[in-house]
């Protein structure tokens, strides 16, 4: 069940924040970021829409930021999915990123996905893999991604079992490379095919992902080997300590701990060029963020800029500035964490 359904504390975002800004040693975020030269953050230009059709899906992970699952009932409606369209025709956007909980559960989300990639930009959809064999009306996903050129991006832990089952769920390991096989059939992560698989591995336990480089080769030699997987890239994706992960880390008393390693990674390469900075976020709601992790936490974009798609206007977002927290240190730890993975 999501915390939501439980009536846990932390479904409340501002009770997520009291634990945050209970900082006792942890200096503030906004501090370092002004020894730095960012206080106030700013946007840098709009490149990437990212759009969070639902927080339905098949699947309650553990380390879940957006409290997902199979009993979440927001989901985006055609209209708003309309209005996030006519932003992008009104815009110099380059890429939208399709998000969810499972976005494809979204039943508008085949239409979505059609009417997105017309427009003539690039298209990313955040698949969880089990999705496409979960239920049949599902199994012609791989093929209606690479008619539409959908560039795929898939949530996979580790290379093995347990370490997967274990942060995703029983079974999800062996459901994941049966839909990894579904993809590489019809050309995604196969040489010169033009298909992008690309995937995303996130650490299972309190501690930071390892170096990047390092982690796309292991995962590909395992795979290669061990299925005859063939993917193009992984990304390395820190946790970030909100919602069921920040629930995780009180209860098996990592918080502090878990707290000072980011802080002690802060690498201002990073927060220079922190996703949010070419980032819009848009709720299943049609509200308006800064990033993913500022919409789980209810954290609109600032006034004045507009706070809902259907009044988007680029102009006024583009250099907005950015609501940051103690949970973006998550962002600059090491070589940076964002939706694509290392900054630097």
């Amino acid at each position: 069940m999501s915390l939501k359904s439980q009536n846990h504390k932390f479904a409340d975002s501002e009770r997520q924040l009291e634990v945050l800004n209970d900082n006792g040693t942890i200096p503030k975020f906004s501090e370092k970021m002004r020894i730095i030269g960012f206080d106030p953050l700013t946007a840098s230009g709009i490149e990437i829409l990212q759009i969070n059709v639902g927080k339905m899906c098949n699947q309650t992970c553990k380390h879940c930021h957006v409290d997902a699952g199979p009993d979440r009932k927001e989901i985006m409606t055609r209209q708003t999915m309309e209005q996030c369209l006519d932003a992008l025709r009104n815009s110099n956007i380059t890429t939208i990123d399709l998000t969810g909980g499972a976005p494809e559960m979204n039943p508008e989300f085949f239409w979505f996905v059609e009417q997105a990639t017309s427009l003539g930009k690039k298209v990313l959809v955040r698949c969880n893999l089990t999705i496409i064999v979960a239920n049949p009306k599902y199994h012609r996903l791989p093929g209606f991604y690479a008619e539409n050129g959908v560039e795929v991006i898939s949530s996979l832990p580790y290379f093995s079992a347990r370490r997967t089952d274990a942060q995703r769920g029983e079974g999800v390991f062996e459901k994941s490379i049966r839909a990894l096989k579904m993809l590489n059939e019809v050309g995604y992560g196969q040489k010169e095919s033009g298909l992008i698989l690309n995937l995303v591995y996130n650490p299972t336990g309190a501690f930071l992902p390892g170096e990047q480089s390092e982690l796309e080769r292991e995962f590909k030699l395992k795979l290669r080997d061990g299925y005859g997987i063939e993917f193009n890239s992984l990304f390395s994706i820190t946790n970030m300590p909100i919602s069921r992960f920040l629930d995780y880390l009180l209860q098996s008393g990592n918080y502090e701990t878990y707290m000072d390693t980011l802080v002690n990674a802060f690498n201002p390469a990073a927060a220079a060029e922190v996703m949010c900075r070419k980032t819009l976020s848009v709720g299943w709601d049609g509200y308006l963020y800064d990033c993913d992790f500022n919409q789980m936490l209810d954290k609109k974009v600032m006034s004045p800029s507009p706070q809902h798609i259907r009044d988007f206007q680029q102009s006024s977002l583009d250099h907005r500035e950015i609501f940051v927290n103690q949970h973006c240190f998550g962002c600059t730890a090491g070589s940076g964490s964002s939706c694509g993975g290392t900054i630097v």
